[in-house]
């Protein structure tokens, strides 16, 4: 018996940065049944799979002894708080700040103000302990917990300046840095905003899938039109929908007909006319005439709820990359804060045996503070090193580049489950694809048949109960459908069922050569057997896509072998194929036979994926490097995936190759640059050579730059 997964999502605050990520996933690991964790900084969203049903309440107990919290509250809602939280604290931080540094280059250059270092005390008070309380903060819940964050280095610096004029007062031989303090603090503050909107930015795709979601529902009781929560909706009520309006559930058109506009959802521009009978899409916009609409799924079951939730656990989730990463942040600030304390022990000892330098470098460098107090300039390098190095670039270089990809991808009309697979695509040497409503439309015809009337029922009454194509193009040639018992479909071979005590099967033919003709032309050949006796046969034919041709050329354009693989006859596949300019075929394959295949591409270190619909592909789709299936197939092979195509067929495996190699570039991109920064700007901190708010505001572009990087991603 198979067992089953039982997956999470939900909002974590008061993150601030990789380490802050990790306490949080550690905590989480250690509930009894999770067997995965995966939380994103960039989004504050973390992510639980299980071998049992979760409750919040663990999940916040959880999170709270690591030293963070978890919010009921819908994602929009807490960023719309932490936005106004934030703004208020800017505005107030620069309220104080602004006159300090005035007063601070006059007091340095022009004219020495009395009391001064009693101003910036208690101003950079206001500063440090109350617009920035929130930095304070998480700083002590990371130092309570024994672990250390972005917060810590910055209010460990900010507090070492702001400190600095009370030693002055007590007339100590110290130089005050108190504005110093103020001025750290307030442009960490200043930083954190723009980082937050220019985040914003980039989960700009998904913000307009939530977007879509309606919030009312027009329903009809009687002659009354009433408007009602979305919440408040159940299944099979009637909803009507005027011209210009947004579809507002998942349903079926009862009366009416319409151009649909799908494309936010489908990343199809081209309007689709829909009629009575017809499914419609929450979140997709009636153009033209008025439609009644049945509703079918609501809540958390809609396609639009479902595609939102996929994408925010595909970005919840990491890459392999990321491990690298994580573990040099792991033993980052420790590192940092000792080297800080390293370089002001050196130069308190040093101070005078290096001051020429310090001199020369002056020239260079015009904000080195020079004083002839060694202690004084201890305490400068202290607060340089440990600002300076602040990893939030290194926490942002992946989860920001893999929010705009998986948000990209949602747009185009493919869903990423796993994120795995953004860096795994890029590595495709082989890409084995299933027929039948891959290639092909997936909306086959009955061209021909030889069957009577009752036994044409029969079959149709059988093949109503499959989901795959041909057996819908089979069902659609009766009105009406006759009771038959134990029906089963048989993975690759077909469908029985029983009826007036005989037993039917519709599937493969036992001898294709009587089928000659018809196999030669390309159509799909279904045998029907009555007690094992050949009784007829249907001919049906599936239409190739007409983003096929284009999609093998550029496959094979990228260096990438392409496959067949399917359970229909050879001649039919190769006839196909052939068009196509597909490499290789494999005909007449079970289930198991092709994941076999998927194994033996795998054998010879290809990295491989396979492209399917139906429940015979299931297993090939796990098995695979990368599982992709086609959002009109069934439920288990949507399931077995790790990629789903939401419209048209394999072009869009091509967009997603050349979305992985976008991507996995900018990451690239966003680690050297990080690592880089820390790399030289460390020691020359470490040398003195730098001042405390430009190694403020050298942390803050790090942080801005790899977000602005990670825009670059296009479609």
């Amino acid at each position: 018996m198979e067992e089953k997964e039982y997956k999470k999502s939900f909002i974590v605050t008061g993150m601030t940065c990789i380490n802050c990520v990790r306490r949080v996933e550690k905590a989480l690991r250690n509930i009894q049944g999770v067997s995965f964790a995966s939380v994103n900084l960039a989004t504050s969203t973390g992510f639980i799979i299980a071998e049992r049903e979760i409750s919040l309440d663990e999940i916040k107990e959880a999170v709270r002894s690591a030293g963070y919290g978890v919010s009921e509250e819908k994602l929009e809602d807490v960023e719309k708080k932490r936005y106004l939280q934030n703004k208020r604290n800017l505005i107030l931080s620069w309220i104080f700040t602004s006159p300090l540094m005035l007063l601070m280059a006059i007091h340095m250059f022009f004219y020495m103000i009395p009391y001064f270092s009693i101003l910036e005390f208690f101003w950079g008070g206001i500063v440090i302990f109350y617009a920035g309380k929130g930095t304070l903060r998480s700083a002590f819940i990371a130092i309570t917990h024994k672990h250390s964050n972005m917060d810590v280095l910055v209010s460990t610096g900010a507090l070492v300046a702001w400190l600095t004029p009370v030693l002055e007062i007590l007339k100590f031989p110290i130089m005050s840095f108190g504005a110093l303090g103020a001025m750290i603090m307030t442009f960490h503050i200043t930083g954190r905003f723009i980082e937050a909107y220019i985040r914003d930015k980039a989960t700009k795709e998904l913000k307009d899938l939530l977007k879509l979601q309606a919030k009312e529902v027009r329903i009809l009781e009687g002659d009354k039109e009433l408007y009602v929560p979305v919440s408040a909706v159940k299944i099979d009520t009637i909803a009507l929908v005027k011209p210009g309006e947004k579809i507002p559930v998942d349903g079926v058109i009862v009366e009416g007909d319409s151009l649909i506009d799908e494309s936010m959802i489908t990343g199809e521009p081209i309007p689709v006319f829909k009629k009575e009978g017809d499914k419609v899409i929450g979140g997709s916009f009636n153009l033209s005439s008025p439609l009644k609409i049945k509703v079918t799924h609501v809540g958390e079951d809609t396609y639009l709820s479902k595609m939102i939730k996929l994408i925010q656990e595909a970005q919840g989730t990491k890459v392999p990359i990321q491990a690298l990463a994580d573990r040099i942040t792991n033993f980052f600030v420790p590192s940092v804060v000792t080297l800080s304390i390293l370089a002001a022990i050196f130069w308190y000892f040093n101070f005078y045996r290096f001051y020429s330098f310090l001199e020369k470098m002056k020239n260079i460098f015009p904000w080195i503070i020079l004083t002839h107090d060694p202690l004084s300039f201890s305490i400068f390098v202290f607060m340089c090193t440990i600002i300076i190095a602040c990893p939030c670039a290194l926490g942002l270089a992946t989860p920001m580049a893999l929010i705009k990809a998986t948000g990209l991808a949602g747009k185009k009309g493919l869903l990423i489950k796993n994120a795995e697979a953004i860096q795994t695509s890029k590595e495709l040497k082989v890409i084995l694809t299933d027929k039948t409503g891959t290639l092909t439309e997936g909306n086959p015809k009955v061209v021909e048949h030889n069957l009577d009337e009752r036994t044409l029922k029969i079959v149709a009454s059988i093949e109503k109960s499959s989901n795959h194509p041909l057996a819908t193009a089979i069902s659609k040639l009766v009105e009406s459908y006759l009771e038959v018992e134990e029906i089963k479909e048989i993975a690759g071979e077909g469908m029985k069922g029983i009826y007036n005590g005989k037993e039917y099967f519709i599937g493969k033919p036992k001898n294709e050569k009587i089928y000659e003709n018809l196999l030669k032309d390309g159509k799909i050949v279904i045998e029907v057997r009555e007690n094992g006796k050949m009784v007829g046969y249907l001919a049906i034919e599936d239409p190739l896509r007409e983003d096929s041709y284009e999609a093998i050329k550029k496959l094979k354009a990228l260096g990438i072998r392409t496959v067949m693989v399917t359970g229909d006859n050879f001649q039919t596949a190769s006839v196909i194929a052939k068009k196509l300019g597909i490499d290789e075929v494999f005909a007449r394959v079970s289930p198991q036979e092709k994941l076999n295949i998927v194994r033996k591409y795998q054998g010879f270190g290809q990295k491989v994926a396979f492209i399917g619909d139906g429940i015979n592909d299931s297993p090939a789709l796990k098995g695979a490097d990368i599982g992709i299936a086609i959002g009109s197939g069934t439920d288990l092979a949507i399931e077995s995936a790790d990629i789903i195509i939401l419209k048209r067929g394999i072009s869009k495996a091509v967009d997603i190759i050349v979305l992985s190699q976008k991507t996995f570039f900018i990451i690239k991109q966003n680690l050297f640059w990080a690592f880089f920064y820390n790399l030289v700007a460390i020691p020359v901190a470490m040398m003195g050579l730098l001042n405390p708010l430009i190694a403020e505001l050298a942390m803050i572009l790090s942080s801005i730059n790899v977000i602005l990087n990670s825009l670059r991603i296009k479609a």
